[in-house]
C-alpha cells in the first residue's frame, strides 16, 4: 500500500550483515600484529633474543644487521600500526605492508644471508598479493587532530618501552641510577642524546640505537599525519540541499527530525530513483545516520542499500541514531542490523495542551510569576524578522551557548536565521531593564524547525544567565499558545534518553536491577542532563514516541556511543590540538540573498 512500510519477498530482499572484515584481512592483520609483537620483544628483552625463541625472532622482518634491536623495534611498531588498517581492509595499509615486507626480505638476505628470514617475509607477502581485492577500503575522513593523537599514544608507548629497555640490563648498568635518572635517560635517548645512565661494553650502543629508533618512529609518523593532505568529510552541496528540501516538502510530515537532515556538515546518499535519501556524518570510523530516511517510504530501501554500500566501500561501521519505530523496522529488515530503544521524544499535541488543571500547576505558577516580573514573549517566523533583529538574536544565541563547541547533531540544525530557513519559528522573551544589556531587552531564545506543514521541532534553547529562572518554560508555553496562528498542530520537544527506565525505576514495585539502572542514569545526569531533560519534558504532559539506535553488533555499541558523543559535541578531541594543526573550519555557504547584499555593499563602497 502506498505510504506504508515497504515490503519485499525474501528472495528479492538484499540482506546486509554490515561491512564485517573478511577472513583473510583478519588473519593477515593478526599475523602482522604477532610478528610486530615478537619484533618488539626481540628488540626490548635481551633474554628473549638469547632464548630458544631467538631462532625464530631473529629471522622476522626487521631483526637483521648490526642494529638488530633498533630495527626490530622499528619494524615491530610499524607492523602493529598497520595491523588495524589491514583488519579493516584499508588499501593504504595494504600498500604500506606490501612495501615493508619485501624490504625486510631483501635486508634479510643482504645483511644476514638468511634464506629463512626472506621466506618468512615473502610468506606474509603472499596472501596480501593473492587477496588484494579484499583490501580495497577507501580512506576515512581525516583531520589534523590524528597527528596529536598519534604523538600522545606513540610518545607514551615509546616512554614505557624505553624505560623497559633502559632497565632490562641490570648486570651491565654502572651504579644504581634512580627512576628519575632512567626516565631522563629515556627522554634524552628519544631525541638522540646521551643520558645520565651508563653501561658496560656495547650495551650503551644497543640502548641508544633502540631509544633513537623509538623517537624516530614517533616523529616520522606524527609529521606524516600532520602534513599529509586532508581528506575532509563530504558536505551538502547546494544541489543536495535543494533536493532534500524538495523531498521534505512532500514527505517531511512523517519524521519530526527530518529538517535536521539539512545540516550542512552532513553528507547524503540518495536512492536510485532519487525519491529517498539518508544523511550521515563519519566520526571515528562510524558512518552515523540520524533519524529516518528522507522522502517516500517506498524508496527507503534503495537509499539504505546505497548507504550500506558506501559503508562497505570504506569499511565504516554503520549506525543510525534516533530513528522512529517505523524507521527501525525498515533498517533492521533491509540490512540485518539490530535495533535498541534509546529513549523517547516528547511530542505535545497543541489541541490538547492547556495550563489548567492540577498537573500543570507548577508550570502555570512559574509562567504567571515571570509575566508579573515584566517579561513579554514574541513568536514569529524567521522570514518575518528584520535583518538587524535577526543578527542580534544570532549573536545572543552564540554568546549564551555556555560551551566552547556547538552541541547537537541528530536533533539540531546548527544555525539560526538563514534565509533558506524562513519557515522556522523563533520565540523570544523580552524585558526592559534600567541598564540595557549587550542585546537590549532580549533575555531568551527558542528556535523551532518545521515538521512538515503543520508541526514544529524544538532546535535549541538559549537564555541570558542573568534572566530569571523559567525562561524556557515561559517560551515553550508561548510557542504552544501561538501555534494555531501558524497552522501548527503538534510540537516536538527535547529527546529524553532512557526515559522509560527513569520512569519505571521510580515507581513502587520496581526491581533491584531497574532501580540500580535508574541510579546509574541519575548519577550520569550530573554531566549529560539525562534526568533533567526527562523531568523538564514531562512538565508539559506530552505523549512519548520511542526512538532507536540501529547497530551491527553489540561489540560496536561502545564505539558507536563514543562517535555519537563526538558528533553531538560532548567530546571534541580537536580542541587539544595546536591551532596550526586544527582542521580549518569551512566558511558557511552564503545564500543568494546574503551574497547579493554583500555585492551591493561592495559596489556602494
Amino acid at each position: 500500500m502506498s505510504g506504508g512500510v515497504p515490503t519485499r519477498s525474501r528472495s528479492a530482499r538484499r540482506v546486509f550483515r554490515g561491512p564485517r572484515p573478511e577472513a583473510v584481512p583478519v588473519l593477515v592483520a593478526r599475523a602482522c600484529a604477532v610478528v610486530g609483537l615478537l619484533d618488539v620483544a626481540a628488540g626490548v628483552f635481551p633474554r628473549f633474543r638469547h632464548s630458544r625463541m631467538h631462532t625464530l625472532a631473529e629471522v622476522l622482518p626487521g631483526s637483521f644487521g648490526p642494529f638488530a634491536a633498533a630495527l626490530s623495534l622499528s619494524a615491530g611498531m610499524l607492523l602493529l600500526l598497520l595491523a588495524h588498517g589491514l583488519r579493516r581492509g584499508k588499501r593504504r595499509a595494504w600498500r604500506a605492508a606490501v612495501a615493508l615486507l619485501p624490504a625486510g626480505a631483501v635486508a634479510q638476505f643482504t645483511y644476514r644471508h638468511s634464506i629463512v628470514g626472506m621466506i618468512i617475509s615473502l610468506a606474509l607477502l603472499a596472501p596480501l598479493l593473492r587477496h588484494r581485492d579484499q583490501f580495497a577500503a577507501l580512506p576515512d575522513p581525516r583531520s589534523r587532530w590524528r597527528a596529536l593523537a598519534n604523538f600522545v599514544l606513540m610518545g607514551a608507548g615509546s616512554l614505557v618501552l624505553g624505560l623497559v629497555i633502559v632497565s632490562v640490563h641490570p648486570n651491565r648498568m654502572v651504579g644504581d641510577p634512580s627512576l628519575a635518572d632512567r626516565i631522563t635517560h629515556v627522554l634524552y635517548g628519544l631525541f638522540g642524546f646521551e643520558g645520565p645512565v651508563n653501561y658496560q661494553g656495547n650495551t650503551s650502543w644497543t640502548v641508544a640505537f633502540s631509544l633513537g629508533a623509538l623517537g624516530l618512529i614517533t616523529a616520522v609518523t606524527t609529521i606524516y599525519l600532520a602534513f599529509r593532505p586532508e581528506h575532509p568529510a563530504a558536505r551538502l552541496t547546494e544541489a543536495d540541499e535543494a533536493h532534500l528540501r524538495a523531498l521534505l516538502e512532500k514527505h517531511g510530515r512523517r519524521d519530526s527530525l527530518g529538517h535536521f537532515a539539512l545540516r550542512r556538515d552532513k553528507a547524503v546518499v540518495f536512492s536510485p530513483s532519487g525519491k529517498a535519501a539518508v544523511t550521515y556524518r563519519v566520526v571515528s570510523g562510524v558512518m552515523l545516520a540520524s533519524g529516518d530516511p528522507i522522502g517516500d517510504v517506498e524508496a527507503w530501501p534503495g537509499a539504505i542499500e546505497h548507504f550500506m554500500d558506501v559503508a562497505k566501500a570504506h569499511s565504516w561501521t554503520p549506525a543510525v541514531m534516533g530513528c522512529s519505530e517505523t524507521g527501525g523496522e525498515v533498517w533492521t529488515r533491509e540490512t540485518g542490523l539490530d535495533a535498541l530503544e534509546l529513549g523517547d521524544e516528547a511530542v505535545v499535541d497543541v489541541a490538547d495542551f492547556s495550563l489548567t488543571g492540577r498537573a500543570m500547576r507548577n508550570v502555570r505558577q512559574m509562567v504567571k510569576r515571570i509575566e508579573r516580573a515584566g517579561y513579554e514573549t514574541r513568536v514569529r517566523r524567521v522570514r518575518d524578522l528584520g535583518d538587524a533583529e535577526l543578527e542580534r538574536i544570532r549573536q545572543a544565541a552564540e554568546d549564551w551557548r555556555g560551551t566552547d563547541t556547538e552541541r547537537g547533531f541528530s536533533m539540531a540544525l546548527g544555525r539560526i536565521g538563514d534565509p533558506s530557513d524562513g519557515d522556522c519559528l523563533i520565540a523570544t522573551a523580552h524585558k526592559a531593564d534600567e541598564e540595557p544589556g549587550a542585546y537590549g531587552d532580549l533575555k531568551a531564545i527558542l528556535h523551532f524547525v518545521p515538521w512538515g506543514s503543520d508541526g514544529a521541532s524544538l532546535d535549541l534553547m538559549r537564555r541570558d544567565r542573568s534572566a530569571d529562572p523559567g525562561m524556557n518554560e515561559l517560551l515553550i508555553v508561548a510557542a504552544l499558545e501561538a501555534a494555531p496562528k501558524f497552522g501548527i498542530t503538534r510540537v516536538s520537544l527535547n529527546f529524553a534518553m532512557f526515559r522509560s527506565a527513569l520512569a519505571r525505576g521510580e515507581k513502587i514495585g520496581a526491581g533491584p536491577v531497574l532501580r540500580a539502572w535508574r541510579g546509574l542514569l541519575v548519577f550520569l545526569s550530573r554531566w549529560f542532563q539525562i534526568e533533567s531533560l526527562y523531568k523538564f519534558n514531562a512538565k508539559f504532559r506530552p505523549r512519548w514516541e520511542p526512538r532507536f539506535v540501529v547497530y551491527r553488533a553489540s561489540a560496536d555499541l561502545p564505539r558507536i556511543g563514543f562517535a555519537a558523543m563526538q558528533a553531538e559535541g560532548f567530546v571534541d578531541l580537536a580542541l587539544a590540538l595546536p591551532r596550526f594543526l586544527r582542521r580549518r573550519k569551512h566558511a558557511p555557504r552564503a545564500c543568494p540573498h546574503t551574497q547579493a547584499l554583500a555585492e551591493h555593499d561592495a559596489r556602494a563602497a
